[in-house]
């Protein structure tokens, strides 16, 4: 845990994608390949809604500080327990293989929350290994979701880490294990969520493991300061995609209400503002309706964790009839940005909302009123993806635009 932060605390978030039995998956791609999505527009979210999977959003207490009355992703803010040196134990018949069995990630220069050297921190445990155990433990105090693995299937994770080269091999949804009754779950969940220290003394007794190989890196977003946000937050993005809805409670303090949906149906109810929800989910949902079929976003997801993700750090510009959000590779983002302050600058200009956007060939940014609207002519960065709605064609201008 770095305690040296001044400006923001570190988070992790999952992002919980479970089969519906809807309709049956189907393996429509060639394994060999990184699935290519079709190019949806916002118009396409009525014909393409039927998923075979949905999506978990949990409605944080109107008495948060921290986006209040909002739907997110399970997760929070990182313990020191999660950097805690007796999770060595735990993965003993891992600790030979790099990250435990994770592997490296092919990125050359990795975002400050995967980059900082946790050992100078006093840390034995990597960040990418400690952000998915925080997501996992903060999953199960939100929702009652455990998303852990028995000691007795380690030569299972192990024989799947040896073929993880394998780009044939097709690696089946995670499947969630019953480890112990309703009632002693329901006793050590109380206990973790009173003292995140239990999390490792519950592995330990129900000799399991934190499943941090289910998880794969999906997004960081890092909050911006600005008066909607009294805090702030650095977010490690991971997405699971588990074989059915498992049984989900909330806790009724931080939590007030828990919805599964597809990713198409919480847009749409979005859209039609039954449903708020952070700009960060947004975005990252309309990434997942590019997939209909779980199977095939599972292999994405893990086929394309290996090449890192970007920080977004999303930069207000205030234009003469709105707000507009800049995020990283847009052309009016700032260079040389400093995260501490800001968001970086106080942007401004006179220029209507239409002209910046004639005007501009490199879009990456979004705008707020009652809903959010995504606008993105680049190129996404380490084989990600637009979110719906995005144009994919870049402006036919060739002025540079200026404030």
């Amino acid at each position: 845990m770095n305690t040296a932060l001044k400006h923001w605390k570190e988070a992790a978030t999952v992002i919980l994608a479970a089969g519906t039995r809807r309709r049956p998956a189907f393996h429509s791609l060639k394994r060999s390949e990184i699935p290519s999505p079709p190019n949806f527009t916002k118009s396409d979210f009525a014909q393409n809604s039927v998923f075979d999977y949905e999506v978990l959003l949990l409605k944080r207490s109107g008495k948060s500080v921290f986006m209040p009355n909002i739907y997110v992703f399970p997760g929070g803010m990182v313990d020191p327990s999660d950097f805690s040196s007796d999770w060595l134990e735990t993965f003993k018949s891992f600790r030979q293989s790099p990250n435990f069995g994770l592997g490296f990630v092919k990125q050359e220069t990795r975002p400050p929350i995967f980059a900082t050297d946790r050992q100078k921190l006093g840390s034995p445990i990597t960040s990418d290994v400690a952000f998915r155990i925080c997501a996992v433990r903060e999953t199960f105090e939100e929702s009652g979701i455990l998303l852990v693995v028995p000691k007795n299937e380690e030569n299972n994770i192990i024989n799947t880490m040896n073929h993880s080269g394998d780009n044939q091999v097709t690696t089946p949804l995670t499947r969630l294990h019953e480890l112990c009754g309703n009632r002693e779950l329901a006793r050590w969940r109380s206990l973790v969520i009173a003292d995140p220290c239990n999390f490792i003394r519950m592995c330990r007794e129900l000799d399991c493991m934190p499943n941090i190989w289910a998880m794969h890196e999906w997004g960081n977003w890092l909050t911006p300061k600005n008066d909607d946000y009294r805090r702030r937050y650095d977010t490690a993005f991971f997405i699971c995609c588990l074989q059915e809805i498992p049984p989900t409670v909330q806790d009724e303090k931080e939590i007030v209400h828990f919805k599964w949906s597809s990713p198409s149906e919480v847009l749409q109810s979005y859209q039609t503002r039954e449903l708020f929800v952070a700009p960060p989910q947004v975005y990252e949902m309309g990434r997942m309706c590019h997939f209909p079929q779980l199977q095939d976003l599972h292999s994405f997801a893990r086929m394309r964790a290996p090449e890192g993700c970007e920080r977004f750090l999303p930069v207000q510009l205030v234009a003469a009839d709105c707000s507009i959000y800049l995020l990283p590779g847009d052309e009016l983002y700032p260079e040389n940005l400093d995260p501490s302050e800001d968001g970086g600058v106080n942007l401004s200009t006179e220029k209507s909302f239409e002209q910046l956007q004639e005007e501009s060939s490199a879009l990456h940014r979004f705008t707020r009123s009652y809903t959010i609207n995504f606008h993105m002519s680049i190129t996404p960065k380490h084989g990600h993806l637009r979110p719906i709605g995005a144009p994919s064609q870049t402006s036919s201008s060739t002025h540079k635009s200026r404030l």
